[in-house]
C-alpha cells in the first residue's frame, strides 16, 4: 500500500502547512459491507476526499458517495484494504482538487497524481478542480484549426479540427491501440494527455514505454490506471487526466486528450452504481453511466476565455462488433463531435489502421477544409461504398463490367485505394501530404 500512504502523507504536510487540504473533521467507521464503508456523521458533501486509518497506523483513501443524517457513506480507493468497526475517518479535501503543472511532462502517474515512472513526486503549485468548471456553449470559441495527427485517412477523410470529441470504436483486438499510438507520437498538438483507465497492465506497460521512447516524450502526460484498480480509482483516473488536460488548455496551448478507454470508465461507474442499490437498465448500465459520460465529454473542447482547445479522441469498445445496439456506443456516438469505426474484416486483411470511412464521419471536417477537398472525400467515399455493397457479387462473377461506371472505377483503382488506406506505424503523414495524395488517387480513379 505505498502509493495510498505517500498520498495521505503529501495531503497531511500539506494540510499542517496551510496549502489548502484541511484535517478538520473525524468520524469513526460503524460498518463495512466489503465495498462500502459506513461512518458515523461529519460535515461533508459527496465527492468529498477521506482518509481511513486503522488502530495500527494504516491509511487509505476514500471518496464519499452518500450521506444520511445520522452516518456518511465512503467507497475506498483501494479495495483490499482491512477495514475494522472503530477505524477512524478524517476529512481531507471537501472538493477535490487536482495538482498540476509544466512539471507534469513527461511523467506518468496514477489516479490519485502518484508517480508510476520511478521518479521523484514533483511539488506542483497550482490545482484544478476534479470535477471541472462548466462552460456556457455560447463562450466557447469556434473550431476554425485542422488538427494534424498524422494518419493519411484520417487526415485527408475524417478531418479533425482543434476543440473537436471523436470517438474510436471497435471490437477488442482490432488495433486500437496502435492507432492511438501512431496519432501520439504523429500529431502536431502541443500537449497531449493520454488516460489509460481499465486496460490490462502489460498494455499499460508496454503502450507508455513505447510512447517514453519516441519524440513526444517531452509534451505527453500519461494518467495509468490498470484493471485491477478499484473503480473509484478507475474513474478519478479519467477526471485528472481531463483536468491535467484543462490547466494546459487554459495556458493557451492546443492539447490532445486520449482517453483509453471510455468503456471501462462506464464499466467502473456501473460497479459503483449497482454497489450502491441503482437499477439496472439496458444490458445492466445504471442511470448513472449515462450521466456520467457527457459530465466528461463535455469538459473538453475549446475554451471560453484562452487561445487554448483540448481536442479528445475517446476509444468506445463495442463489445461482439455490436456499434449499433451497445448503449455506451450510442450514448458516445450522440455526444460527440464524429467517430472512426475499426472493422475486423479491413485488419483481417492487413489494412492498418483498419478505419471503415464508410461508416466513420467528421461532424466538422466540411467547416474545416475547402471545397475541392469535399469533393474528392466525397467521391473516394463513394467509391468503397460501390465496391463493399457489390463485393460478393463481384466475386461470383455476377458483375459485368460497363454496367455501372462508378463501380467500374473502384474496381480499377482498389488496389490504389487501399494502398491510401494502409500506413504503417512508423510513417508520418502530414495535412498537406495527405491532401495531396487524395487528389492524386481521384485523379486516378476518373
Amino acid at each position: 500500500m505505498h502509493n495510498e500512504i505517500n498520498y495521505f502523507d503529501h495531503a497531511l504536510n500539506k494540510a499542517r502547512s496551510g496549502g489548502g487540504t484541511k484535517v478538520v473533521f473525524r468520524a469513526n467507521v460503524i460498518g463495512f459491507d466489503g465495498t462500502v464503508i459506513t461512518s458515523s456523521s461529519f460535515p461533508c458533501v459527496v465527492g468529498s476526499l477521506c482518509c481511513i486509518e486503522t488502530s495500527e497506523g494504516h491509511q487509505t483513501t476514500g471518496e464519499v458517495v452518500r450521506i444520511h443524517t445520522d452516518c456518511v457513506e465512503i467507497i475506498p480507493h483501494f479495495s483490499k484494504f482491512p477495514v475494522r468497526v472503530g477505524d477512524a475517518v478524517i476529512l481531507l479535501q471537501t472538493r477535490q482538487e487536482v495538482e498540476v503543472g509544466e512539471s507534469l511532462l513527461g511523467r506518468v502517474i496514477d489516479g490519485l497524481g502518484q508517480p508510476l515512472d520511478s521518479k521523484d513526486r514533483e511539488d506542483l503549485v497550482d490545482s484544478y478542480s476534479l470535477e471541472g468548471t462548466p462552460i456556457n456553449p455560447f463562450q466557447r470559441a469556434p473550431i476554425n484549426n485542422v488538427l494534424d495527427v498524422g494518419i493519411k485517412s484520417i487526415n485527408a477523410l475524417l478531418t479533425i479540427g482543434c476543440g473537436q470529441r471523436l470517438g474510436i470504436m471497435a471490437g477488442s483486438g482490432v488495433g486500437k491501440s496502435v492507432l492511438l499510438s501512431m496519432i501520439t507520437k504523429n500529431t502536431a498538438a502541443d500537449v497531449v494527455v493520454i488516460g489509460l483507465i481499465g486496460e490490462r497492465g502489460r498494455e499499460v506497460a508496454s503502450f507508455t514505454q513505447e510512447i517514453l521512447k519516441s519524440k513526444s516524450r517531452d509534451k505527453v502526460v500519461i494518467v495509468a490506471v490498470p484493471a485491477d484498480m478499484s473503480p473509484l480509482l478507475r474513474i478519478q483516473g479519467a477526471k485528472r487526466a481531463t483536468s491535467i488536460a484543462e490547466y494546459f488548455r487554459d495556458q493557451g496551448k492546443n492539447v490532445l486528450l486520449i482517453m483509453d478507454s471510455l468503456t471501462r470508465v462506464a464499466h467502473a461507474q456501473r460497479e459503483l452504481g449497482l454497489a450502491l442499490g441503482e437499477q439496472p437498465t439496458s444490458r445492466g448500465y445504471p442511470p448513472s453511466v449515462i450521466s456520467l459520460l457527457p459530465n466528461i465529454i463535455e469538459r473538453t473542447g475549446t475554451s471560453a476565455s484562452a487561445n487554448g482547445s483540448i481536442t479528445s479522441i475517446y476509444t468506445v469498445l463495442a463489445e461482439g462488433d455490436d456499434i449499433n445496439s451497445d448503449p455506451v456506443v450510442d450514448t458516445a456516438r450522440a455526444i460527440l463531435d464524429g467517430h472512426i469505426v475499426l472493422k475486423r474484416e479491413l485488419a483481417q486483411q492487413g489494412i492498418y489502421p483498419a478505419i471503415d470511412i464508410v461508416q466513420s464521419i467528421s461532424r466538422l471536417m466540411n467547416d474545416l477544409v475547402d471545397e475541392q477537398h469535399q469533393k474528392n472525400a466525397m467521391r473516394l467515399r463513394k467509391l468503397i461504398s460501390k465496391y463493399q455493397e457489390n463485393k460478393d457479387l463481384i466475386l461470383m462473377g455476377g458483375y459485368v463490367s460497363g454496367q455501372d461506371l462508378d463501380l467500374d472505377a473502384a474496381l480499377n483503382s482498389w488496389d490504389n485505394i487501399t494502398d491510401f488506406l494502409r500506413q504503417s506505424s512508423t510513417e508520418n503523414f502530414d495535412v498537406e501530404v495527405s491532401t495531396k495524395l487524395l487528389s492524386e488517387l481521384i485523379g486516378y480513379a476518373k
